[in-house]
Order: C-alpha cells, then sequence, then structure tokens
C-alpha cells in the first residue's frame, strides 16, 4: 500500500470544518494506505504558547483523533517531538533551503505582517515540515489549499536532496481532497469556519455542548427569504448549513431541500442542530473515556516507537549521503 502523511498543530480547537474537511477522510484513508498521523508540536512553538496549555492540547488532539475514528491497529498516531528525526532532518532540509524561497512563502508574510519581532522558525519551519514528511518514505500527502505551496516546496527540496546527494528521498505527490465539504463560518458564509476565527459564535468546536451547538446555529447568518435552497451564491448562510447537515447526516442536499420545503429557517436550523448533536455525542463520549485514561498513553508510545523505527532509517540515509558522522 501507498503510504499517506498528515500532521496537525496542537493549537486552539478542532473545529466542526477541521472534522469534516479532513478527520473523517483520515478514518476513510487508513482502510486504503499506510497513513501515519503526525501531532506537529515543534511547529506549533515558532509562535509562543503556554507550556501547560499546550501539554494539554496535545494530549487533547490525539484523544480527538482516535475518538473521531483512526484506528491504532491500522494507523500510526504520535508526537512530533517524541521522535528526534524530525529534528535531525529539519535541519537537513534547512541546509538545502534558500532564504528568498522561504520569504516567499504566503503564510509566512501573513504571520509577520505587523509584528514586531517575529521567531526565525516562522521563516524556517517549511524545511521541517518537508522533513516530516519525507521521513516516512512519504507517497500521497492530504492538504489543504492553504499547505499547497509547502508541499510544492518539499518536492522541491526533495528533488534537489536527490540532485546533490543521490536518491534517497521520495517525491510525494500533493492531493488536495476534493469531496470534503467545506464548512463556512457560521456568522460569515463567505469565509471558512477557522479555529483562529476571534467571533466564537462563528465556530462550532468539536467538543462544544449540545446547548453550545443549538445556540450557535440557532444565531447562525442566513437571508430574509425564508426558503431552504441550496445556492451557493445567493445564499451562502443556508448553504453552509445545509452542507453540514448533509455531510453529518448522510443525507443528500437535495433530499434535505425537500425535508425542509414549506418550513421556516427555524426548524431548519433546529434540524441542522439536532444533526450536529448526534453525530458529534459518541465522539465527545469517546473522547472524554481516554483523555485521562492510560490506553491513550499506550496508544502513543506504540506509535511513537513505530515513526521512530522508520524515520531513524531515513535519516541515517540522509547523514551518510551528506557526508555527517564517521565513515565506518
Amino acid at each position: 500500500m501507498k503510504t499517506i502523511f498528515s500532521g496537525v498543530q496542537p493549537t486552539g480547537v478542532v473545529t466542526l470544518g477541521n472534522y469534516i474537511g479532513a478527520f473523517r477522510q483520515f478514518t476513510e484513508l487508513q482502510h486504503e494506505y499506510e497513513c501515519l498521523f503526525c501531532i506537529v508540536d515543534q511547529h506549533a512553538i515558532t509562535v509562543q504558547q503556554d507550556p501547560a496549555e499546550l501539554a494539554k492540547t496535545i494530549r487533547s488532539l490525539a484523544a480527538i483523533y482516535i475518538a473521531s475514528g483512526i484506528d491504532p491497529e491500522k494507523a500510526v498516531l504520535f508526537i512530533q517531538s517524541e521522535v528526534p528525526a524530525h529534528a535531525q532532518a529539519g535541519w537537513m532540509m534547512q541546509c538545502i533551503s534558500y532564504i528568498g524561497e522561504l520569504e516567499r512563502m504566503t503564510q509566512f508574510k501573513d504571520k509577520s505582517e505587523g509584528q514586531e519581532g517575529v521567531s526565525s522558525a516562522l521563516l524556517t519551519y517549511p524545511p521541517l515540515m518537508a522533513a516530516d514528511i519525507l521521513l516516512y518514505n512519504t507517497d500521497i500527502v492530504p492538504v489543504g489549499d492553504d499547505q499547497k505551496q509547502h508541499l510544492e516546496l518539499t518536492r522541491d527540496l526533495a528533488e534537489r536532496f536527490n540532485s546533490r546527494y543521490g536518491k534517497v528521498l521520495t517525491i510525494p505527490e500533493v492531493r488536495i481532497p476534493q469531496n470534503g465539504a467545506r464548512i463556512k463560518s457560521l456568522q460569515d458564509p463567505l469565509k471558512k469556519m477557522s479555529k483562529s476565527d476571534p467571533n466564537k459564535k462563528g465556530t462550532i468546536s468539536l467538543l462544544d455542548t449540545a446547548k453550545e451547538i443549538e445556540k450557535k446555529i440557532k444565531s447562525a447568518v442566513t437571508d430574509s427569504e425564508g426558503v431552504v435552497k441550496y445556492d451557493v451564491e445567493n445564499k451562502p448562510g443556508v448553504s453552509n448549513l445545509l452542507t453540514i447537515e448533509s455531510a453529518l447526516s448522510g443525507v443528500s442536499i437535495d433530499d434535505l431541500v425537500v425535508k425542509y420545503e414549506g418550513l421556516g429557517y427555524g426548524a431548519f436550523k433546529t434540524g441542522v442542530a439536532e444533526a450536529v448533536v448526534a453525530h458529534l455525542t459518541p465522539i465527545q463520549e469517546k473522547y472524554n473515556e481516554l483523555l485521562e485514561s492510560p490506553v491513550l498513553d499506550e496508544i502513543l508510545d506504540k506509535g511513537a516507537n513505530k515513526a521512530n523505527a522508520i524515520a531513524s532509517v531515513t535519516v541515517a540515509k540522509m547523514e551518510a549521503a551528506m557526508g555527517l558522522g564517521r565513515r565506518r
């Protein structure tokens, strides 16, 4: 089977958009590919984090992965900082990266704009991201549009390394998911639902209570027409709510339009809220069981051991190719 790698930062909350657009697809991919899912905590510290809060968020994200359906018998789940090869390979990738190409990264420009002081790691983290992927002979990396530029750089760095030092690294294929629903903000349906959105009413967290979910959906922006119809251009708010219910219930959007025909937005929003709560409740129950359980630690220990076994071989090949260490 081909290998898939994906990394998620343990910062902020996992949103309903993250779940529908990424996490739920991960559970499908694990049956078709060799999957490695990494909690990239070293990327999180490119900006200052509260250490105690970061430790809690790392564990929470691990529990969300499993509660969402990742099977540790099928996929490898691990924490980046528990595999030293990531930092080692990241340095080697940094050594073949050019400042100009790193400064052109859109996310660096966005995150550094208007800042008095910018961490050097904010500039150089794309080579670490490249190392994350290349350590596991990754064939496919599923990413959103916002990460496409970084994946193109990863391919460039892998090809540059192979050109200079011999064919050591697998050149990964970038895959933009086509079937993942794009979930928008409940308050501004022209923008994606984001965990960094300062307006918390626009974002549903995977761990929100039933009351919080109901309140947020009932206050979701729609329009004055009062007709439930899928029309992204003219009715983005209504279309977003239809997309959410369809994605979580498995009912087609066309059938949902029929379901709500002749009903007002009040009944429509109630139905969407019920669908979200029904889907998330078992995930939240599983999450709460796992969070402080030794089972979660056993899964992460096992994942770190598996990841170390693969990554240490790759990093040794990279070091030998570059002439590092002693020749035996």
